[in-house]
C-alpha cells in the first residue's frame, strides 16, 4: 500500500544491521541478496560493487526491500517490514560522499574491509514509495 513509514517501522528499519534487496530484470528470475543499508527519512541507501544487482536496476528500476526479525515465539516476537520503490544509482559526486558518510557511520568497518570508492562502487538509493509490515508496534 502507498504509505510513508510509520515511526515504529522507521526504528525498526533504522536499527536493522542487514535486510535483503530484492531486484529483476525483464522475464527474468528476481535476484535477492542480503545488503546493509542506511535508512534516511524516507530513502533506503545501499552501497555496491558492480554486480547483478545494478545491472538489474540499471533495466528494471523497481526494487523490494526487507528487514526482518526471527523468533521462535511465533505468536509475540515476529517482525518485518517490506518496503519498495524506484532506485537510482549514484556514481559519483556529493550526493555519493554524503551517502558514503552515513554507510561509514554506521557500519565502520566498510572503510576497512570492504571501501565505498568513486569508480568501483556505485550507492544505490531509492525512496519509500509502498509498506508492509506485521508485528512492529508503536
Amino acid at each position: 500500500m502507498q504509505r510513508e513509514l510509520t515511526p515504529a517501522e522507521a526504528r525498526f528499519v533504522s536499527d536493522a544491521r542487514v535486510g535483503h534487496l530484492g531486484t529483476q530484470r525483464m522475464g527474468k528470475w528476481p535476484h535477492v541478496v542480503p545488503v546493509c543499508h542506511v535508512l534516511d527519512l524516507d530513502r533506503i541507501v545501499i552501497a555496491s560493487g558492480y554486480d547483478r544487482k545494478i545491472e538489474n536496476i540499471r533495466e528494471n528500476a523497481s526494487v523490494t526491500y526487507c528487514v526482518d526479525a526471527y523468533s521462535e515465539d511465533w505468536d509475540h516476537e515476529l517482525a518485518q517490514v517490506i518496503v519498495s520503490g524506484e532506485a537510482y544509482l549514484i556514481e559519483s559526486g556529493p550526493e555519493f560522499l554524503r551517502d558514503r558518510g552515513l554507510l561509514y557511520e554506521k557500519f565502520p568497518q566498510y572503510e576497512r574491509v570492504a571501501p565505498i570508492d568513486e569508480g568501483s562502487s556505485v550507492i544505490i538509493e531509492f525512496r519509500v514509495q509502498q509498506v508492509h509490515s506485521t508485528g512492529v508496534n508503536a
